[in-house]
């Protein structure tokens, strides 16, 4: 029952975030049409896809015909892609960089989001309103030495500002609900609270077990696991609560 529970959830969850993005200008309880770690990302009739330098630009009028439209060189590295409003962030090992999609078919480079607190990292990051958290992780195959989650000033999106970072164990993906923030990291989930925007305050840790990405949907929070999926009803956006596990 739990497996077929998972298939039939996961491409509500897609068509769901996909919906939800269109309306995201002023929405605070979705991360758009994936989680912070995937590597596409759906606009509208378009779906933008990374590989290691390239964003590709495909139009799904058709969906069962999609045309690629372009390739738009990025840089080195590329990991991630997330989409918030009018704007794709784009994390790589190095830097997150911020492109528009006013002109779909011609996204273009607006800047670079830079951390200062460590060289070489891996960038899942999210947007919300004029903030955009990501985590930096810096062990394993990322290198460096101190992991944090990182909050960036993005008011002016041509210069993305880092205003603060939090030490943080090994992250990987997050995602936002309201007011509160849930960092994956492989020793359980952390719950932010982020009322104050550049001033995060890590309010709970919940488990033991590697946690890799989030899907805040509505009252539901999606955790894709080392080993299946948790679902949180997070009513209490920052008090989850334990539905079921899905393996």
């Amino acid at each position: 029952m739990k497996k077929l529970l998972l298939y039939i959830l996961l491409p509500v969850v897609l068509a769901t975030g996909t919906q939800c993005e269109k309306s995201s200008s002023d929405s605070t309880t979705s991360t758009g049409s994936g989680g912070s770690t995937a590597r596409f990302a759906i606009q509208g009739n378009y779906l933008y896809t990374v590989d290691k330098t390239n964003l590709k630009v495909y139009n799904i009028t058709d969906v069962a015909n999609p045309v690629l439209k372009n390739t738009v060189p990025v840089g080195f590295e590329i990991e991630t892609i997330y989409p918030f409003k009018d704007k794709l962030f784009i994390g790589s090992t190095s830097v997150v960089y911020i492109f528009s999609v006013d002109d779909p078919e011609n996204p273009k480079r607006l800047s670079t989001a830079v951390s200062p607190d460590v060289l070489r990292r891996c960038d899942p990051v999210v947007a919300k309103d004029t903030v955009a958290y990501a985590t930096l992780r810096t062990n394993g195959p990322c290198g460096g030495i101190q992991s944090v989650m990182a909050a960036y000033d993005i008011k002016d999106i041509s210069n993305p500002i880092q205003k603060v970072t939090y030490p943080v164990a090994e992250p990987y993906g997050l995602g936002y609900a309201d007011s509160a923030l849930y960092v994956c990291d492989r020793y359980g989930l952390y719950v932010f609270n982020i009322q104050k925007a550049f001033a995060p305050i890590m309010v709970k840790q919940i488990g033991n077990a590697w946690y890799l990405d989030v899907i805040p949907w509505n009252n539901t929070l999606i955790c894709q696991m080392q080993d299946g999926l948790n679902l949180f009803d997070i009513s209490n956006r920052l008090n989850p609560t334990l539905i079921t596990k899905i393996n």
